[in-house]
Parts: structure tokens; C-alpha cells; sequence
């Protein structure tokens, strides 16, 4: 078998199963160790494989990117040897050879990119044609190294493959849609799939809600994983995989078939047997998804976004929860500050990582008792995919249709070893997972909007803007602020402006400080906030009442410098003073927005 794309156009592609769970590794050792210190028994896996009947096999290699990402020594030895045990084990039956490259991490100080081109030219040296990309949950770097590939050796087979869940999203929350269309769009790519995660059943009906102009593959686990004390098991049955892959490929849904985590030679066998009685047929042309029109999205607008989009200068309030579940006060509270003129009511979730009333479920009583707009705040800590999705879901059936989403402080050090972080998502991920829940055939008729968070105070002001505009880039629709508490912030507030244009939408942030000590607290213990040393020296000896006036003359001379490059007002209440920002918001509208 010399040309694997005149194969593919007569008959589907059998790949064999999950060497990583088939091959018994020593507990804690990498499966691809054993290319050095079992050569043998890493063969002898490749020839079962072989003799149930696969076409292809993927060199014992997944996590090599990943070992290459942290510097680990010798994974380019790892690299040959196991390019050398497949290729001699697969030449006999004359069979394919995929140099298999499993996810590489993205960080700033090594791009995934960087990553995968290292590592498949590793294989291209060692004479490799083949290329499997897969279980990523994510196409970051992935477009640029296959180009850098392909410059090098044109006829390379590139094959990229990712783990989505039933649902069609990623870990990550990418929508398998929208990864095959950029495959499929790419020009560099020769065939794109799925694999892991899924089980048989789930993956087929993935598949089948898929299109694209390339070879389709599907590679599901044997079935759902079984977790004991020692092991994790699949019990997935062969002659179930097999009926489940072979009813995609006789209907020319895939042309390359296989397994991943738990399939043995056994359920490759039981899938030669299936697809061996399929008559031989050319590969179908498939229609392009994406070149066919979009649906006009649903109406979406509520009256806070219709204000904002109309041009008007819009005011925020924050009101943190209760610490109880008591929402009687918190209610009355919100009341008062609608009647003030506030357009939006914002709920932070768990501020500085401590326990409140969940913000999202404020925020839907807000919007039914009151027919406020609300804003909740959604932060990566505290929830994983599942929850993120559950609640996403909650929200828009309640009418809440906007949602800011943070990173999220981190729990406090000595807690750790009981209560968890997740940080399944960062804010940008969890921004673009909520934009692609909407659209046709998916979970939302119309999108929610993100907003995201700008430090106006950061120390590098040209990193975080840098982040803002992926942060756009990603769905988000425009930003919240830190208070405005300094000259230097309205600068970076102005350079914001210039850098963003007018695709963000930007709320300068405004807190009233109420005292010297409240001034001094929120200078050295929270995050992201400066203020000035000449205003921390003005509330020296003031009682309340003088403590709040100047607050208040404060906060109006800051947002008289912010109105020019902000598009309203963010105010944040200090210590729930209800009554203070009921005079805020007065002022606001009458000395500083009718003044504009």
C-alpha cells in the first residue's frame, strides 16, 4: 500500500485500537517508554492489531508532544524508536503507518503550534508520509504546523481528529462543527474526524451531523469507561462497535474507521468482518456545510442592548448576594436602584472565592420579579463543562440573556486541600463556548452576549490589551472595568479605546471610596484595584456622612474623564450602600450624561 488517498477512494480505512489501554504499562510509567523498554511487547501489540485486519496503525507515540512541550530529555529517541517498531511491524502486511501525535498544551511561552511542528518533523525526518493529529480539544497551532508540514513534504497525509462528547463540544467548548468547517476550510488538511471520549452509538450520531468536502474518520472508545480501584475498564461489546461504525461506512458517511480508548484486537476484527461484507464502493462527494446560507438569527435584543446599541450611555450597578438565603433585602435593594435609573444589575459570582447566593439564580428572580436586565457574573472556578452548560441553559429560558464572564479569584491557599478549583475553562474559552451554543440545530435559537472584564490598573497595560482583543476575537462583546481611581487608568482607558475601536463596548468601572481605611484596603487586598495616594489622603478624619460626600465628588470628576471613551458606567456598590449609589446614579444622569 503506497498511496493511501487511491485507497480511500475505493474502500473505507480500518485503523487498529488504543494501544494505551490494550498495552499494560507499568502504573505511572508513559506507554511510550515501553518503545525503549519493551520493544517487543509494543511490537507484538502492533501485529495483534495487524492481524485482526487493520489497513493502518498509529506509532506508539500519543504523548510525545506533550513530553516535548515540557523539555522531557529523549523523546526524540522515543520518537524513532517507535516509528521504527511500527514500520517493521507493519511492512509484511504492507499496511499504513500514521505517526501519531497526541494534544499539545498552548501557553504564551510555547505556542501548541511550535509544539506539533518540532514533533512532526521529528517523523518527517525518520521518513514518515502519515500524520495523525488527535483527542484534541482544540485546533490551537494545529492549522499552522500542518502548513509548515506540508511546506516541507507536500505529499503528506494529515489527519486531525478530536474528542468531543455526545453533546458535539469539546472539553474545551469548541462545537465539532465548527472544527471540521475550519479543517475542511483550511486547504492543508486531507481528512478530519473524531475520536475518544464518545462511545460507538454517540459517535454515530455525530458523525452523521457532520459534512465536509474531506475523508471523514470516527475512533470511539469501546464504550463508557468503568472506574475501580486499579484500573479503568471499557466494557463495550465487539460485535456492538462493529455494527455501530459499519452502518456509517455503508451508508459513505466515513471512510476511515478505528477505535480508541479500550478497543482491543478483538473489536478491530469484529469490524474487518462488517466492513469486508460491504460491497467495495467509491467514496461519495460530500456537501460543503458551510457553503450553504445561515439562518437569520432570532431577535435578541432586551432593553439594556437595544440602549447600548442605539448609542446611549448606559449605567451598570453591581450588588454582591447575600451571604444568606434571605433575598428579601437584596430585592427591595435592586428595586430602588432600578427606580434610580440603573439599566442593568450585575451579581458577581462568589467575589475573592468566598460562598454568596449563586449569582445566576439572583439573577433570573431579579429579571422575573423586577423585569430588570441582569448581568451575572460566571467565573471558570467552581464549575466544569457540564455545569457550565446546565446553567447557560437555565439562564436563557429565564430570560437572561447577557452574562460576564471572569476567570475567577482563586480559593484561598490553606482551603485547597478541601474545597477544588476547576478551571476547566479561562474567560476567552468560556466566552467563545457560550457564543457557540447558539445557532441552528444547536442548543440556543439566538446568542448570548459576554462581556469580559479590563483592568484598566494592570501593571502591563499592553499585555492586558493584547488579551482584551482575544477576547473579542473569541465572542466577547465588550468589557466591564476595574474602578477608575487614578489618571493613569483613564489614560489606559482612552489607549483602550484607540486600540479596541468601536467593536468593544466598554462600562467604566466607578466605586465610590467611603473611607481612609476602605481606601487603604482595596489599595493593598484586592486585585486589580489602584487608588491614588492623593485620594487616600483626603479621607483622612472624615466621619461617614463626609466620607460618602467625597466619594461621592470622586467618583462624578472620574467619570466626567471616562465618558469621552467609555460607552456608560459600571458602579459598584461598596458595602451594600444602596442609598449612596441611589444618589450616584442621580448625579450621574444629571450632572455628567446630560451634560454630554
Amino acid at each position: 500500500m503506497n498511496d493511501i488517498r487511491e485507497f480511500l477512494s475505493r474502500r473505507p480505512l480500518l485503523f487498529d485500537g488504543g494501544m494505551g489501554t490494550y498495552y499494560k504499562a507499568a502504573p505511572g510509567i508513559e506507554c511510550e517508554r515501553a518503545n525503549q523498554t519493551d520493544p517487543a511487547g509494543v511490537q507484538a501489540v502492533h501485529r495483534e492489531y495487524l492481524e485482526a485486519g487493520a489497513d493502518a496503525i498509529k506509532t506508539n507515540t500519543f504523548g510525545l508532544p506533550r513530553m516535548a512541550a515540557a523539555h522531557t530529555p529523549g523523546w526524540e529517541a522515543l520518537a524513532e524508536a517507535g516509528w521504527k517498531l511500527a514500520e517493521a511491524a507493519a511492512a509484511p502486511a504492507g499496511a499504513f503507518v500514521f505517526a501519531d501525535l497526541g494534544p499539545a498544551p498552548e501557553t504564551e511561552a510555547l505556542p501548541a503550534a511550535q509544539v506539533y511542528t518540532a514533533v512532526a518533523e521529528q517523523f518527517r525526518k525518520l521518513g514518515a508520509k502519515n500524520f495523525l493529529f488527535e483527542t484534541l480539544s482544540s485546533d490551537a497551532g494545529i492549522l499552522e504546523a500542518v502548513r509548515t508540514l506540508k511546506a516541507a513534504e507536500p505529499d503528506a497525509f494529515v489527519l486531525v481528529s478530536f474528542a468531543v462528547l455526545p453533546d458535539g463540544y469539546t472539553r474545551e467548548g469548541l462545537y465539532c462543527k465548527d472544527l471540521v468547517r475550519r479543517m475542511s476550510e483550511s486547504g492543508c488538511v486531507d481528512a478530519v474526524g473524531l475520536n475518544c471520549v464518545s462511545a460507538p452509538g454517540a459517535m454515530r450520531a455525530l458523525a452523521r451531523s457532520l459534512s465536509s468536502a474531506l475523508p471523514l474518520s470516527v475512533m470511539p472508545n469501546a464504550g463508557y469507561p468503568v472506574v475501580t480501584r486499579t484500573q479503568v475498564r471499557y466494557q463495550g461489546k465487539p460485535e456492538y462497535f462493529a455494527q455501530e461504525l459499519s452502518g456509517l461506512a455503508a451508508d459513505g458517511v466515513v471512510r476511515i474507521l478505528g477505535g480508541c480508548c479500550g478497543t482491543t484486537p478483538a473489536h478491530i476484527a469484529a469490524l474487518r468482518a462488517a466492513l469486508d461484507a460491504l460491497p467495495e464502493t467509491a467514496a461519495p462527494a460530500r456537501a460543503k456545510e458551510f457553503s450553504t446560507p445561515e439562518a437569520k438569527p432570532v431577535e435578541n435584543e432586551d432593553a439594556f442592548l437595544r440602549k447600548l446599541n442605539a448609542g446611549e450611555k448606559i449605567i451598570a450597578i453591581e450588588l454582591d448576594s447575600p451571604r444568606n438565603a434571605d433575598l428579601t433585602a437584596y430585592l427591595e435593594g435592586a428595586r430602588k436602584l432600578q427606580a434610580a435609573g440603573a439599566d442593568l444589575l450585575t451579581i458577581a459570582d462568589c467575589p475573592i472565592a468566598q460562598a454568596r447566593m449563586d449569582s445566576s439564580l439572583v439573577a433570573c428572580r431579579v429579571h422575573q420579579e423586577l423585569g430588570m436586565c441582569t448581568l451575572p457574573h460566571m467565573t471558570c472556578r467552581d464549575r466544569n463543562l457540564n455545569a457550565t452548560k446546565a446553567l447557560l441553559l437555565g439562564l436563557y429560558a429565564e430570560g437572561v440573556r447577557e452574562v460576564l464572564a471572569i476567570t475567577g479569584d482563586p480559593i484561598p491557599t490553606a482551603e485547597r486541600d478541601e474545597v477544588k478549583n476547576v478551571y476547566q475553562f479561562n474567560s476567552r474559552k468560556l466566552a467563545q463556548y457560550i457564543v457557540s451554543l447558539a445557532g441552528e440545530g444547536r442548543e440556543m435559537p439566538s446568542a448570548m452576549t459576554v462581556f469580559g472584564a479590563l483592568n484598566l490598573n494592570a501593571r502591563n497595560f499592553e499585555v492586558e490589551l493584547r488579551r482584551a482583543g482575544e477576547k473579542l476575537e473569541h465572542g466577547m462583546s465588550g468589557f466591564l472595568t476595574q474602578p477608575v481611581l487614578s489618571g493613569q487608568a483613564v489614560e489606559n482607558l482612552r489607549h483602550a479605546r484607540e486600540v479596541l475601536g468601536s467593536r468593544a463596548r466598554i462600562l467604566a468601572g466607578i466605586m465610590p471610596v467611603v473611607s481612609q481605611r476602605n481606601a487603604i484596603f482595596m489599595e493593598n487586598e484586592i486585585n486589580g484595584i489602584h487608588v491614588e495616594e492623593d485620594i487616600i489622603r483626603q479621607f483622612a478624619r472624615l466621619d461617614r456622612a463626609q466620607g460618602e460626600e467625597l466619594g461621592l465628588a470622586i467618583s462624578l470628576k472620574m467619570a466626567r474623564e471616562a465618558l469621552p471613551y467609555a460607552d456608560g458606567f459600571y458602579l459598584m456598590t461598596p458595602f451594600n450602600r444602596v442609598a449612596l449609589m441611589e444618589r450616584l446614579i442621580a448625579r450621574l444622569r444629571t450632572e455628567v450624561l446630560q451634560e454630554s
